[in-house]
Order: structure tokens, then C-alpha cells, then sequence
């Protein structure tokens, strides 16, 4: 999870920039060569941004070549923690805290330690933690080793339209929750809120005429929208004062995001009880006692969505 602790001196939420920026190319060119075995991607089930790189990962055939590190839902006040883990240390790694990795790579690092993160095995440091390039680059320069079948979901043709799309659904939808939760003052919360809501209705508008966002495939802008929709009624709606709506409530995306969510690859992935827990136990500024709720009720995601 990335927070940013920032705020503008109108109470906005501003998001942590991304420290490790290196990408793993398929030449090797970047100084990081794609190879399988190298490298192992660490993550939490319930952030959104590690979610993406949770997807893609499977849905490309690549979880022999890339290995899976899944930190603990509950970051203390050291970060994530490998507590899913025997002896509480990630077994390929060695360490106790993804922090570890982050200071052995910079040790003068000072900022909040977030997923997903690729590793490279070997010298146990860390190569990138920019989440929006790290599912661009498992499409694009991964392509030898994805498995039989796998989809484009970044296809040349559709780039510039993808980009387009996921560039508002990023700023007001995927951030946009968090500049609703984390503000510090009434107008930053009505302008990220307005935001939000003017965006998702946008977008519905947009899936009434057609099953995805871009062309008639799943692409890296439905991957992106979907790690939201999907988190929006069991936290953003009550726990981020995004309210005006459920996702329940609102049938073009509800139906989408159930069409998604029974798609081979997305919703498996899903663990709300991670989710639920990250956001309600850690987040103490906005909920001090702690208490994650029961609900809501996920049977729906199971119900037809009639979007074939």
C-alpha cells in the first residue's frame, strides 16, 4: 500500500512518489534483465496497487517465472511484515521486514515502504516499486516467457486509448478514493468526492455500450479499475466517506465488476478479509477503535451479471 503522509495547505492527500524506478527489460538493456528465477514480486492482498501486478502475473502465465512474497494485512510501525511466513521471514528472501530490502538498496531512505515491490533475488534489492510501469512491463517485456494463451492486455493498436482511459480512472477513481479518505479539510474532501463520483458515473456511461473499457478484451484498464470496484463497498464507501453511492447501487459498474470478478484470474485473487483488515486496523486516524466490520454481504458477486 502507498500512502502519502503529505498534504497540501488545503488539507489535499498527496501521494508518496515512487523511490526504485529501474524496469526489467527483455535485452537486459535497463541494466535488469526479464529472466525467470531472478526476481520475486512482494505484495499485499489488500492493496489495490499490488493487486494489479497480482492479476496481471496470473493471468499471464508467469508465476513460474516470477515468484510471490505476500506480506502480512496488518503493517505495524516498522511496515510489512513476512508474518505469513514460517519463522516470520520470507523464505526466499531471509528477511523479517520488506524495509530491509528498501535500506539495503538505499540505506539513507526515508519514506514510507510500500507493494508491490520486485526483488532481485540474488543481492535482495529492490529493482522497482513504480506500480503503474511494473503491469506494463510483465505484458511487454516478459512476452517470452508468458504461458500459452496469455492475453494482450497492453496490445500496441489500443495504447494510445488505454492511456487515455486510465489516466482520469487513475487520478479520480484509483487515487481519487484516497484524496476522499485522507483529506484534512472539507473543500479537499467535496472536490476529491465530486471527482469520484463524476468519474465512476462517466465511466458507466461508457460500459452500458460495451462489455470493457477499451475494445471488446480485457486490457490493463480494466485491471486497474477493477482492484477499486472491488474494494468499494467493503471499505472506501463507509471507511473514506465515499457514499453516495454503493457499488451495489449503481448497476452498470456492479454488473461489470461481477463480470470481471467471476473471469478466470480476478476473482480468486480477491481476499476481502485481508482487505477489511488493512484498511480498518491500520488506518487509526480514521478509525481509532480498530473495529473491522462484518459486512458487507459478498454473495452478490457470485449472482449473474448478464454481460456476456
Amino acid at each position: 500500500m502507498r500512502f502519502g503522509k503529505v498534504t497540501s495547505k488545503r488539507g489535499e492527500f498527496v501521494r508518496q512518489p515512487n523511490r526504485f524506478t529501474d524496469r526489467i527489460t527483455a535485452d537486459g538493456s535497463s541494466g535488469w534483465k526479464a529472466e525467470p528465477g531472478r526476481y520475486r514480486l512482494v505484495v499485499s492482498r489488500a492493496c489495490p496497487w499490488a493487486h494489479r501486478s497480482i492479476i496481471v502475473r496470473g493471468l499471464l502465465g508467469l508465476e513460474d517465472a516470477i515468484s510471490l512474497a505476500v506480506v502480512d494485512p496488518i503493517r505495524d510501525d516498522k511496515g510489512w511484515r513476512f508474518t505469513l511466513d514460517e519463522g516470520d521471514r520470507d523464505p526466499v528472501l531471509g528477511i523479517g521486514y520488506l524495509a530491509e530490502a528498501y535500506l539495503a538498496t538505499d540505506p539513507g531512505y526515508g519514506g514510507r515502504v510500500t507493494v508491490p515491490a520486485v526483488l532481485d533475488v540474488e543481492s535482495g534489492r529492490v529493482v522497482t516499486n513504480d506500480y503503474p510501469q511494473i503491469t506494463l512491463d510483465l505484458s511487454t517485456e516478459w512476452r517470452a516467457f508468458h504461458g500459452p494463451g496469455a492475453p494482450d492486455l497492453y496490445p500496441e493498436a489500443l495504447r494510445q486509448e488505454i492511456d487515455a482511459v486510465i489516466e482520469p480512472v487513475f487520478r479520480n477513481v484509483n487515487n481519487g478514493v484516497y484524496r476522499a479518505g485522507f483529506a484534512r479539510g472539507q473543500e479537499a474532501y467535496d472536490a476529491a468526492y465530486d471527482a469520484l463520483f463524476a468519474e465512476l458515473d462517466r465511466l458507466a456511461e461508457r460500459l452500458a455500450n460495451q462489455r470493457y473499457l477499451v475494445g471488446d478484451r480485457i486490457t490493463e484498464a480494466d485491471v486497474r479499475l477493477f482492484t477499486t470496484l472491488v474494494r468499494f463497498d467493503a471499505v472506501y464507501h463507509g471507511h473514506f466517506k465515499c457514499n453516495r453511492n454503493k457499488l451495489t447501487e449503481m448497476p452498470v459498474l456492479w454488473a461489470y465488476a461481477r463480470d470481471l470478478f467471476q473471469t478466470p484470474g480476478f476473482g480468486e485473487t480477491v481476499d476481502f478479509d485481508h482487505i477489511k483488515r488493512h484498511y480498518y486496523a491500520t488506518h487509526e486516524a480514521i478509525n481509532p477503535t480498530r473495529i473491522v466490520p462484518r459486512g458487507p454481504d459478498l454473495s452478490g458477486w457470485s449472482e449473474p451479471h448478464g454481460r456476456g
